[in-house]
C-alpha cells in the first residue's frame, strides 16, 4: 500500500498493462449533428442559399490552389531533404539555407513579395535572357496573380515539408539499407523500394497536417484579389451588408472541406497501420 493507493504488482504475475482504447468519436457525432443542422439552415433560408449560390463559385479555385500547390511543395520538399542529407557539403548546406530562410518569413509576407518583387524581376531576367534570341517579351501582367500566388505557397510549404521528409527518411532503420546495399540494389532502387516506402509510414501523419493547413493557409491568397471563397465572401459581405451569414457560410465550406479530409487521412492511416500489423 502506497501513499496514493494500492501498490502495483510486479514480476511474473502481474497484470499486463493494456493500453487504453481509442475513445470512441463522440465529437464527431456532435459535429455531423451541428453541420446537418447549419446545412439546413442555408438550404431552407433565402439569404444563407444567396450567399452560399455565390460562394460555390470559389471553391473550384480554392481546391485547386491547394492541390497544386501541396502536390508542388511535396516534390520540391522531398528533394530539400535528400539534399540535407547528401554526402557533398555544398547540397546540404544549400537546403539548410533554403528551408531556414523560408521558414523564417510569415506567409502573407512572402506571398506579397513573390507577387510583387520577384515576379516582375523573375519575368525581367526571362526576358533579358531570350532577348538575345529574338523572343518577343513578356509582361508582367502575362503572370496572373493566381499563378504567383501558387509559386508562393510552394516556396513556403516545402521548407515545412522538407524538414518532415528528412525526419522520416532519417528513421528509416540504417540495417536495412545496409542490407539492399550488399543485395546490389543501386541508390535510386534502394531509396525507391526501401527506404521511401518505410518512410512514408512515419511521415504520413505529419504530411496529413501540413495538407489541412494548406486548405485554411489557401484563403491567404485572397489578398492578392483571387477569387477564392475567402475572397467572394469578402466581395459579397461588401455588396450585402449581411457579414454574419456571409462569414457563417465561408467557415462551414472550410469546416466541411478540413473535417472532411481529416477523415479520409485518418481512414488512410489506420489502413495502413492494419496493413502493417498483418
Amino acid at each position: 500500500m502506497t501513499l496514493f493507493g494500492p501498490r502495483r504488482a510486479r514480476g511474473p504475475h502481474a497484470m499486463p498493462h493494456n493500453p487504453p482504447k481509442e475513445d470512441r468519436p463522440y465529437w464527431l457525432i456532435l459535429l455531423l449533428g451541428i453541420g446537418l443542422w447549419l446545412f439546413y439552415q442555408v438550404w431552407t433560408i433565402q439569404i444563407y442559399a444567396e450567399v452560399l449560390a455565390l460562394l460555390s463559385k470559389g471553391i473550384v479555385i480554392t481546391v485547386m490552389v491547394t492541390l497544386v500547390a501541396y502536390a508542388s511543395a511535396c516534390a520540391l520538399g522531398l528533394a530539400l531533404a535528400v539534399a540535407g542529407l547528401s554526402r557533398f557539403i555544398l547540397l546540404r548546406q544549400a537546403s539548410r539555407f533554403y528551408v531556414e530562410v523560408m521558414r523564417g518569413i510569415p506567409i502573407i509576407v512572402l506571398l506579397l513579395y513573390v507577387a510583387f518583387a520577384a515576379a516582375p524581376a523573375m519575368i525581367a531576367a526571362v526576358n533579358w535572357l531570350t532577348g538575345w534570341f529574338g523572343v518577343e517579351p513578356w509582361r508582367t501582367r502575362d503572370l496572373p496573380l493566381l499563378a504567383r500566388a501558387v509559386i508562393a505557397l510552394t516556396l513556403a510549404y516545402s521548407a515545412f515539408l522538407a524538414e518532415v521528409f528528412r525526419a522520416g527518411l532519417v528513421a528509416v532503420d540504417k540495417g536495412q539499407i545496409e542490407a539492399a546495399q550488399a543485395l546490389g540494389l543501386s541508390g535510386w532502387h534502394r531509396f525507391r523500394h526501401v527506404v521511401f516506402p518505410q518512410a512514408f509510414r512515419t511521415i504520413l501523419p505529419p504530411l496529413g497536417n501540413d495538407f489541412v493547413a494548406m486548405v485554411k493557409d489557401s484563403s491567404l491568397v485572397s489578398v492578392l484579389g483571387v477569387s477564392d471563397v475567402t475572397q467572394l465572401g469578402k466581395v459579397t459581405a461588401a455588396g450585402n451588408f449581411r457579414y454574419f451569414e456571409t462569414y457563417n457560410v465561408v467557415a462551414l465550406i472550410y469546416l466541411t472541406m478540413t473535417i472532411t479530409l481529416s477523415l479520409v487521412l485518418r481512414r488512410l492511416e489506420a489502413r495502413l497501420k492494419a496493413r502493417q500489423e498483418k
